[in-house]
C-alpha cells in the first residue's frame, strides 16, 4: 500500500453510478416487488452499503477508510436500473473506490436476484449487461470539525 501517514486529514467525497440492462418483464417484476428471492431493490442496497464498507478487504492496495456516510439510490429505469453511491469520510485518502464498490455490489446483487428470469432458454444472458460504472464526483475539501 501506499504510505499515506504524513497526509492531512480532510473531507473526502466522491459519488459514482452504473447500470444494468434488464428485461421489461423483469423490470416490471422488480417494481411489483414478485421476484423470487425477494425485494431486489432493499437487496442491493443492503449489499451496495456493505461493498463500500468493505472495499478495503476487496481491492488489496486500497487503504481502510473510517465512512461517515454512505447513500445508495437505485432507480428503475425504461431499459434497466440505475444505481448511484455517494461516500463521505474525513480521511487521508480518497473514497472513491469505496462508491464503486457499492455501485458494483449492488449491480451484481441485482443480477443474481433477476437471473432466472433473465436467462434464455440456452441459460445464457443475451439481454443482460452491467455497464457504465463511473465516479461522477470526486472532491476533497477541508476538513471540517
Amino acid at each position: 500500500m501506499i504510505n499515506i501517514s504524513e497526509k492531512e486529514v480532510v473531507r473526502r467525497f466522491a459519488r459514482a453510478s452504473g447500470r444494468i440492462r434488464l428485461r421489461p418483464e423483469t423490470i416490471d417484476l422488480i417494481s411489483n416487488r414478485k421476484i423470487k428471492k425477494g425485494d431486489v431493490m432493499e437487496a442491493a442496497k443492503i449489499a451496495g452499503i456493505t461493498g463500500a464498507k468493505e472495499a478495503w478487504m476487496r481491492m488489496p492496495y486500497c487503504h481502510q477508510i473510517p465512512l461517515e456516510s454512505v447513500d445508495f439510490s437505485l432507480d428503475l429505469e425504461g431499459d434497466g436500473a440505475r444505481v448511484t453511491c455517494s461516500v463521505l469520510a474525513n480521511w487521508k485518502t480518497g473514497v472513491e473506490m469505496d462508491a464503486l464498490s457499492c455501485v458494483s455490489s449492488a449491480l451484481l446483487t441485482v443480477w443474481d436476484m433477476v437471473k432466472y428470469v433473465e436467462k434464455d432458454e440456452t441459460g445464457n444472458y443475451p439481454y443482460t449487461r452491467i455497464h457504465d460504472i463511473i465516479v461522477e464526483e470526486k472532491e476533497k475539501s477541508a476538513a471540517r470539525p
